[in-house]
């Protein structure tokens, strides 16, 4: 494999590499979180981001826990996914001239983000089951549950305010 990690070779070595994954994936998004905090115009965007910001500062000492007490061996990764979800999002909101246009975008990006994350924590819970890690399958699916409602939170400010700002907007400079 590339970047010196280890060959996969049983579901356990997927597992562990996957935590890596994670926990790099975490970190990546921490980092943009603080930026897109400060970029967000809408205080019920803001606020929700700093939510989230948390949810995954506190989720990153989780897996780094994790992977301390299940002595999953050291892999070299970056979330080469995250990477491109965080800089398609930077793209596109630097090219967002409008704040409450730009409101929309980002909150967009989050929840492409945050779907990604349900997917991930899903698939790292059945794994975690099948090789009989009870307690961690417990926290990744405990953390696909709050990324779901973490998304239907996004939906509805989304729904009932950022969209209807950023349409009204567009209107405005039509």
């Amino acid at each position: 494999m590339k970047d010196n990690n280890p060959d996969i070779i049983t579901l356990h070595n997927l597992f562990d590499f996957d935590a890596h994954k994670f926990t790099s994936a975490e970190i990546q998004l921490k980092h943009a979180l603080v930026s897109w905090i400060n970029t967000a115009s809408s205080l019920k965007l803001k606020t929700m981001l700093q939510k989230y910001l948390d949810f995954v500062e506190e989720h990153v000492q989780k897996i780094e826990k994790i992977i301390i007490e299940e002595n999953i061996r050291s892999i070299s990764t970056t979330n080469r996914i995250m990477k491109a979800f965080i800089e398609e999002a930077d793209e596109k909101i630097a090219a967002c001239k409008d704040s409450e246009v730009k409101d929309a975008c980002l909150l967009a990006a989050v929840q492409t983000i945050n779907h990604y994350k349900i997917s991930m924590y899903g698939t790292a819970a059945a794994f975690a089951k099948e090789l009989g890690k009870e307690r961690i399958a417990t926290l990744f699916h405990t953390s696909e549950v709050t990324e779901k409602q973490i998304d239907d939170r996004l939906s509805q400010l989304a729904e009932h305010e950022i969209n209807k700002k950023a349409k009204t907007a567009i209107l405005l400079h039509s």
